[in-house]
């Protein structure tokens, strides 16, 4: 079974009211396995980016000036996906966008059956409790210290790990049970519960979205935070 945990950036709310898309991050997992096969691009908006998106998302105007156009990877973009589920945190939110940019081109609108809505399934096993994506990183014990900025592809990586927890913790069609000749028996305790990871993953960036960061952090200049904390 193949899935695309997703997540997009966007200068806004509403892109009936001229907001756009201006990044997209997917991580591709197979039977619940990240296979390390990730979708990443920047998206110029082609529109003024408000100073609370630059606060928020961290990409400026001139960072994005030199991107391609939705219409430029939007090929990429559904090929990548298929037909497979998406996994999105929040789904209305980047199915809106997604849509609007798919039905601006021409293109068929992705059909909402498609996608998996992780904030859902939260409130739906955590009635009452906070679901956004960090507090569910507390909640699992998830790693989320490198998210001082919205980044798609940083976000759906955590999503995934996320995902995995609300799903159960570890394979869901591993099934393990007495074999019916009785000459073995396989138990396993109710209480078990995850814990973290005792050594980090490693970063599934590539040399060019490191070095696309990397530009990015220069264009800030001496005030960046990255450069203040080394």
């Amino acid at each position: 079974m193949r899935e695309i945990v997703l997540d997009t950036e966007t200068t806004g709310f509403e892109p009936e009211q001229g907001d756009r898309l201006v990044e997209i991050g997917a991580v591709e997992l197979f039977n619940h396995m990240p296979t390390g096969e990730t979708f990443h691009v920047y998206i110029n908006p082609k529109r003024n980016m408000p100073d609370d998106a630059f606060r928020v998302h961290g990409l400026s105007e001139e960072f994005l000036s030199d991107k391609p156009v939705f219409s430029e990877v939007a090929q990429d973009f559904l090929d990548f996906i298929g037909d497979s589920k998406l996994v999105i945190h929040n789904a209305s939110f980047d199915m809106k966008f997604l849509n609007a940019e798919l039905g601006w081109l021409g293109k068929p609108k992705l059909p909402m059956s498609q996608a998996l809505d992780t904030l859902a399934i939260a409130r739906k096993r955590f009635p009452g409790s906070p679901a956004s994506l960090d507090a569910l990183c507390r909640r699992f014990g998830i790693d989320n210290s490198s998210r001082t900025l919205h980044g798609a592809l940083l976000d759906s990586e955590i999503l995934a790990e996320v995902y995995l927890e609300l799903v159960g913790g570890r394979q869901p069609d591993l099934v393990l049970a007495p074999k019916e000749d009785n000459k073995s028996t396989v138990t396993v305790d109710d209480d078990w519960r995850p814990r973290p990871r005792p050594v980090a993953l490693p970063s599934r960036l590539s040399e060019k979205e490191s070095a696309a960061h990397a530009e990015f952090i220069d264009k800030m200049g001496d005030a960046a935070i990255w450069k203040k904390l080394g």
